[in-house]
C-alpha cells in the first residue's frame, strides 16, 4: 500500500533488480506516488549473469528518469549473504555519505522492511541527531498483484516475459546475423528462420534505400545505412522472442562501401565491429537470380570469399549454411539450439 502524493518528503527503494521486473516496478511506482522525491539504490555481490551494474542502471534510468539513482558494482558492496545489520548500515551510509540525504520512508515487499526502517532511523539519529522516524511501507508482500521473483525470471526470462517491461526483456534477446553474397537466399532464410523461431526479423535497410534511390547511392549513404540497420535491430529487440534474426549487418555495408567507393568512413568501420551471438553465412550454391538490382554471379562469389576471409581475420565464429531452404532452416536451428 502507499499513501497520497506528498505524504513523505523522500522515500527509499533498495534492490538487486536482477533483473528489474514488474514487482520491483510496483514498489518504485508506489514510492513515487507517495513521496516528493524517491531514492533508488541497486547493488548485488556477486553479480548475476545478464544483470550487470551498467545494464541495471540503463534500465532504471530509462524507465525512472525522475528518481535519484545509485547503482554500484560488486567491488564496492557487501556480499549478499552478509548479516542484515551490515546491509542496513551500508544502505544508510550510502544515503548520508554518498547521496547526502536522509529518507522518511522505505518501500519494500519483504519481511525485513520493518527492521530495515528501524535501523535507518537509528543510524540517522546517531549521525544527525534525533529526528523523525523512518516509516516502512509494505507493497504487495504476498506477491498477489505481481506473483514473480528475480530467481524465477533468471531461470527463464523468456517464459517469464510477461513480468518484464519490454525494454528489460530486450536485454535478454540474442541476435543471429545472416550474411551472404547477392542472390544467396539470405533474405528468404531470414524470414523463414524468424517464422520457425516464432520471432521477428530485421530486414536489410540498405536494399530498401538502394531501391528507393534507384541505385544512385552516394558515399555518405554508407554510414547512414549502417546506423539505420543497427537502429532497426534495437527497435525490434522488444518484439522478438529469444532470438532476433538480422538480415545483414554493418559488415555488409562496409563491403559495399569498399566495392562502390574504394573507401569507408571510419565510423562505419567501427559499426562493423558490432557483435552478434551467432553468425550464419549463406553459401552461393544455387543458380544466380538477377532481379534488376544485383550485379552477377562472379560478384556474388567475390562477396562470399570476402565474408569468409573477413570473418576469419576478425576471429568471428560463423557457420556456412547450404542447400535448399528447408535444409538451411534446420541447419540454422541446430546452431541456435547449441549457442
Amino acid at each position: 500500500m502507499s499513501g497520497p502524493a506528498g505524504q513523505w518528503r523522500r522515500g527509499l527503494v533498495v534492490g538487486k533488480f536482477c533483473p528489474l521486473h514488474r514487482g520491483h516496478m510496483l514498489v518504485i511506482d508506489s514510492a513515487l506516488a507517495a513521496c516528493d522525491e524517491v531514492v533508488v539504490i541497486s547493488y548485488t555481490k556477486p553479480e548475476f549473469a545478464g544483470c550487470g551494474a551498467a545494464l541495471r542502471e540503463a534500465w532504471l534510468r530509462a524507465l525512472y528518469p525522475q528518481v535519484r539513482l545509485l547503482v554500484l558494482g560488486d567491488d564496492r558492496v557487501p556480499d549478499n549473504d552478509a548479516p542484515d545489520a551490515v546491509q542496513r548500515d551500508f544502505c544508510a551510509s550510502l544515503c548520508l555519505d554518498v547521496l547526502g540525504v536522509t529518507v522518511d520512508a522505505v518501500f519494500t515487499s519483504e519481511d525485513y522492511g520493518d527492521g530495515f526502517a528501524r535501523s535507518l532511523s537509528a543510524f540517522f539519529d546517531a549521525r544527525r541527531g534525533p529526528g523523525a522516524q523512518v516509516a516502512h511501507v509494505s507493497v504487495d508482500r504476498a506477491r498477489a498483484l505481481v506473483p514473480v521473483s528475480g530467481t524465477a525470471i533468471r531461470a527463464d526470462p523468456h517464459a517469464m516475459r510477461a513480468f518484464l517491461h519490454p525494454l528489460v526483456y530486450a536485454s535478454f534477446v540474442r541476435k543471429v546475423c545472416l550474411l551472404g553474397g547477392e542472390s544467396s537466399g539470405k533474405t528468404t532464410l531470414a524470414a523463414a528462420l524468424a517464422q520457425a523461431l516464432g520471432s521477428v526479423w530485421a530486414p536489410e535497410f540498405g536494399r530498401e534505400l538502394w531501391i528507393g534511390k534507384d541505385g544512385a547511392l552516394v558515399f555518405d549513404d554508407m554510414l547512414a545505412i549502417g546506423q539505420a540497420q543497427l537502429a532497426r535491430e534495437q527497435a525490434l529487440l522488444a518484439r522478438a522472442t529469444r532470438w532476433l534474426v538480422c538480415d545483414t549487418s554493418p559488415l555488409t555495408t562496409l563491403f559495399y562501401s569498399g566495392a562502390m567507393f574504394g573507401r569507408a568512413d571510419p565510423a562505419l568501420a567501427t559499426l562493423a565491429t558490432q557483435g552478434y551471438d551467432v553468425t550464419l553465412l549463406c553459401a552461393p550454391d544455387f543458380d544466380f537470380v538477377q532481379d534488376g538490382t544485383r550485379q552477377d554471379a562472379l560478384f556474388r562469389q567475390r562477396q562470399h570469399a570476402w565474408y569468409v576471409a573477413e570473418l576469419t581475420r576478425r576471429a568471428l565464429p560463423f557457420t556456412i549454411v547450404h542447400g535448399p531452404l528447408a535444409q538451411r532452416v534446420r541447419q540454422a536451428l541446430d546452431v541456435l539450439a547449441t549457442a
